[in-house]
This record gives structure tokens, C-alpha cells and sequence, in this order.
């Protein structure tokens, strides 16, 4: 079966005015598409990413009145398809998919922003359609995937027994010097990928992947511990954690 304004919980709630096409539905609709996407974009914009408040702010209200627009041209017409929809979430995916930057660190920056801003765009639809409840479970879900799940991703991460880090060397001699210690800590290098960004720089720098081998390090040792112990290290310029 279908799913209709009728069966949603919060448009029964609101009242019939708010399911229809009206002046009334019209400014409430695109008032808490504006309101639900500067939440996440306040989110997005403490954490300084590329898209904030305004980008957010803009996509889902874009989408909110597209899907506004289509439920309008449709009751007019009696049929057709929902393609301004259809053209704001394609769009919307161009907007987030230029989001995505490669940094010189071998490293894929903007992938939550930008599914984040696909993720609102959708929200906006269900807002101009009327779909409040669909609207407000969507949009819980969305807030604490981007501002919860970080930290359980962290933790995961300090938990593996892989990780990868950017290394800068002072001289490409060192290589030799850095893989004999971290055989002496238990370690395995399972991969090394030599960084051509930084070929100018008068640094020798790398993409390595580690995992630790030894047991001792897998239960008392966190990954920001190991790479404070190799920063010490004379020969090492700099060295991090990639994400």
C-alpha cells in the first residue's frame, strides 16, 4: 500500500491545512526545511568544512520548494512526473560531488560533507512533499551519523590492527633506518607509497601502511601512541595518522 499524508502521524496531528498546497503548508514546509538543514550545517560549520551553513541552508530549501512545485503542476494536471524533483537531486549531487577534494596527502577530503548535502537535499524533498514524519526521522538520523558517529569511528579505529600514516623524512636515506624500527617495535609494513607532492620540498615523503603484529602492542598500545614513539625519532620531519 501507498503511503499517503493520511497515514502520516504529525500532518494528522498539524491539522488537513498542512497536507495540501496552501499558503499556510507552503511557508511552514520551506520555514523547517530552512531550520532542519542550518542545524546540520551549523554542525558541519563548527567543524569548518567547505559546505556549511548557507550550502545546506540553500539545498534543502531549493529542494523543499522543487518538490512543492511538482505536487502543484500535478494536481493541476491530474498526472505527470515529478521532474524538477528529479533535476534538484540531481544537481544537488553535481553540488556535493564537487565537495570532494584529493589532498597533497594522498588523502579524500569532503566524502561526509558531501553525502551529507545529498542526505538534506533528500530531506528537503520529503519536507515540500509533506512527508513530516519521514522528514523528522530522516533528518535524527542524519544529525547523529555526522555528529555521534566519529567517535565510535575512532574508537574503532584505535581498536585495528591497521593503520596507515603520511611520512615526512629528512632524507630518503632514512627509509632504511625508519623500516628497521619499526621491526624492532613489533610492526609490519605492509606497504610504502613514495608522496610526488612533495617532490620540491626537499623532503622524502610517504604513504605508510602498518599493522601490528606483536600481541603486546595490540592490547596496551593505541594507535596515537605508536606514532608519538616514531616522532621522536631524529630523522622524521613529521608523521600523522591518516584518515
Amino acid at each position: 500500500m501507498a503511503y499517503s499524508f493520511t497515514d502520516d502521524p504529525i500532518a494528522r496531528y498539524l491539522g488537513a491545512w498542512s497536507s495540501g498546497i496552501n499558503a499556510y503548508s507552503v511557508v511552514f514546509r520551506i520555514c523547517l526545511a530552512v531550520v532542519l538543514a542550518a542545524i546540520i550545517g551549523c554542525e558541519r560549520s563548527s567543524k569548518r568544512h567547505s559546505a556549511g551553513l548557507r550550502t545546506f541552508i540553500l539545498v534543502a530549501m531549493a529542494s523543499s520548494v522543487s518538490a512543492m512545485i511538482d505536487l502543484s503542476i500535478m494536481d493541476v494536471n491530474d498526472e505527470g512526473f515529478a521532474i524538477i524533483s528529479a533535476a534538484s537531486i540531481v544537481s544537488v549531487a553535481m553540488i556535493s560531488g564537487n565537495s570532494i577534494l584529493f589532498s597533497s596527502r594522498s588523502q579524500i577530503k569532503g566524502l561526509t560533507t558531501s553525502a551529507g548535502l545529498w542526505a538534506i537535499g533528500v530531506i528537503g524533498l520529503a519536507t515540500g512533499a509533506g512527508l513530516y514524519t519521514i522528514t523528522s526521522i530522516s533528518f535524527v538520523a542524519l544529525l547523529l551519523c555526522i555528529s555521534q558517529l566519529p567517535r565510535i569511528e575512532r574508537i574503532l579505529k584505535d581498536r585495528s590492527n591497521h593503520f596507515e600514516v603520511h611520512l615526512e623524512l629528512k632524507n630518503s636515506y632514512n627509509l632504511q633506518d625508519f623500516v628497521t624500527t619499526i621491526r624492532k617495535l613489533g610492526l609490519k609494513i605492509d606497504d610504502i607509497e613514495s608522496n610526488p607532492a612533495y617532490s620540491n620540498s626537499g623532503l622524502s615523503v610517504y604513504s605508510v601502511s602498518i599493522t601490528i603484529s606483536e600481541q603486546d602492542f595490540k592490547t596496551y598500545r593505541k594507535h596515537n601512541d605508536i606514532i608519538e614513539a616514531l616522532r621522536s625519532l631524529d630523522y622524521i620531519h613529521h608523521i600523522e595518522e591518516m584518515s
